[in-house]
């Protein structure tokens, strides 16, 4: 069962959104929060496994509840625009993705499934295009911190596969390309994330693309 806590100020879209994720058979929504300040609070609580959140909310906006949440809970960010530029700046807190509010019962209760797996919510195509329209949009921004000792510990396998998320392919795109088993290309951005410290797919796909300008 994946558990999660919803966090948006609006209590209709709590409920709407309580209601397309309950009729999962294997979701739960544990809570709920009206800011970013109680989604923290809450997510320390009751330890779920997704937080759905949206971006604009009292007190603590979702941006800081995302940085505040890495190593308690993956994010899956909602906007109600997909150009909005605090999604870039979620993404870069660590979100595993995002969502427009807009989107479909099915579309929603996969993007769930997909974050609770580990993995970026985003495809590749759309992944590219975001990360192409946040180097165009934001280039004074200073790049995504990261361990030195860290990146120097990655092997050059996942040096590989660093950069190849980086590209915005799926694990199965990876395995394709390096000729191996997707379960081990999971298990490469798993030690790849850890090392470099890093919230999300997503995050470490920005960071490669930074990396190589």
């Amino acid at each position: 069962m994946i558990t999660v806590l919803l966090a948006d100020d609006h209590a209709a879209v709590r409920a709407g959104l309580r209601m397309l994720l309950d009729s999962a058979d294997d979701i739960e929504v544990v809570g709920e929060a009206a800011d970013g300040a109680e989604a923290v609070e809450q997510a320390r609580l009751l330890d779920p496994d997704v937080v759905v959140m949206d971006v604009r909310m009292p007190r603590k906006d979702g941006i800081a509840a995302a940085a505040e949440l890495r190593g308690v809970a993956d994010v899956l960010v909602l906007t109600s625009y997909g150009d909005d530029a605090n999604v870039f700046d979620a993404l870069r807190a660590g979100a595993s993705g995002f969502l427009l509010k807009d989107a479909d019962a099915a579309t929603l209760v996969d993007a769930v499934r997909v974050v609770a797996r580990g993995e970026g919510l985003i495809s590749p195509a759309v992944t590219r295009n975001l990360i192409a329209e946040f180097g165009r949009a934001r280039p004074s921004y200073a790049p995504i911190p990261v361990d030195g000792e860290g990146l120097a510990s990655l092997t050059p396998r996942e040096t590989e596969v660093l950069a190849l998320i980086g590209e915005g392919l799926s694990n199965a795109e990876i395995a394709a390309e390096l000729g191996m088993a997707e379960s081990t290309v999971k298990s490469h951005v798993t030690r790849v994330l850890a090392k470099l410290d890093l919230g999300s797919r997503v995050q470490a796909a920005i960071y490669a693309r930074e990396r190589d300008r």
